[in-house]
């Protein structure tokens, strides 16, 4: 696949892996910021704005001022917009934005090994909010549990469709993430049926699907899962695969004593 990464943190064509243990869903999440909404702390970002980055090679490095492309502009819209709600107090000093695919091993991975300790240590805190967008590469059934969960917002459980998705990931492209699942997962946590069936059916989120996907490629991202840390003086540092809590650690502990 094009779009897939070859290093070991990011997505490749032949993961395969049982499913982990299921975690609890999240406990706070804010609304929506759907397309064209922001965050206030990170409205707005200088006439240039930098990207360090954080790669997935052994030895762990930071990268001082790579540019993002130009095309992109000057705003923080790229990370907020096309997005899920956000996950945590909207007043955190920090933002996590994560982009990622339903059926990526390695997306699979960070949520059950590295997400829990960021979400006890610095969400609940306060310190950091999340927000996830799209990054289809896999296959239709990547692009089917990303719709589910933008209509499951509908309903106010975009996370609890989240979390279950990632409950339930048994692999890449073999049927976990079929339709018929897709709604047992919806009666799972809930949903009214009906209203979420006619969501799936009306392709409500497509746009807003594809522009996520686009945004992660006007970015350079390759594979999933990748993630940029906006930090309290909006300079932004990336994190190419599901790199271990300490990394994550490292850098938030970092960026909230500036």
């Amino acid at each position: 696949m094009e779009e897939s990464s070859s290093g070991s943190t990011d997505e490749t064509l032949s993961s395969n892996s049982n499913p982990t243990s299921k975690k609890e869903s999240r406990w706070l999440h804010g609304p929506s910021l759907g397309v064209g909404a922001g965050i206030a702390t990170v409205a707005i970002i200088s006439a240039f704005l930098a990207i360090n980055m954080i790669d997935s090679s052994p030895e762990l490095q930071f990268e001082e001022n790579v540019p993002i492309p130009d095309s992109i502009g000057n705003t923080m819209a790229i990370f907020t917009t096309n997005a899920s709600p956000y996950l945590g107090s909207k007043d955190a000093p920090i933002t996590l934005v994560e982009f990622g695919d339903y059926q990526c091993f390695f997306c699979n991975k960070f949520f059950h090994e590295t997400e829990p300790s960021i979400l006890k240590n610095y969400v609940e805190t306060n310190k950091v909010k999340i927000i996830f967008k799209d990054f289809t590469i896999i296959g239709a059934d990547s692009i089917a549990a990303a719709h589910a969960t933008h209509c499951a917002n509908d309903q106010g459980k975009y996370w609890e469709f989240h979390d279950e998705l990632y409950n339930n990931w048994a692999g890449e492209n073999n049927g976990w993430a079929s339709s018929e699942n897709i709604v047992r997962f919806a009666q799972n946590i809930g949903l009214n049926e009906e209203e979420f069936m006619q969501c799936m059916s009306d392709e409500k989120y497509q746009q807003l699907i594809s522009s996520s996907s686009n945004d992660a490629r006007n970015l350079g991202i390759t594979g999933t899962p990748a993630f940029f840390v906006i930090g309290p003086d909006n300079q932004v540092t990336q994190i190419s695969g599901a790199q271990p809590y300490e990394v994550f650690q490292n850098l938030f502990d970092t960026e909230l004593q500036k």
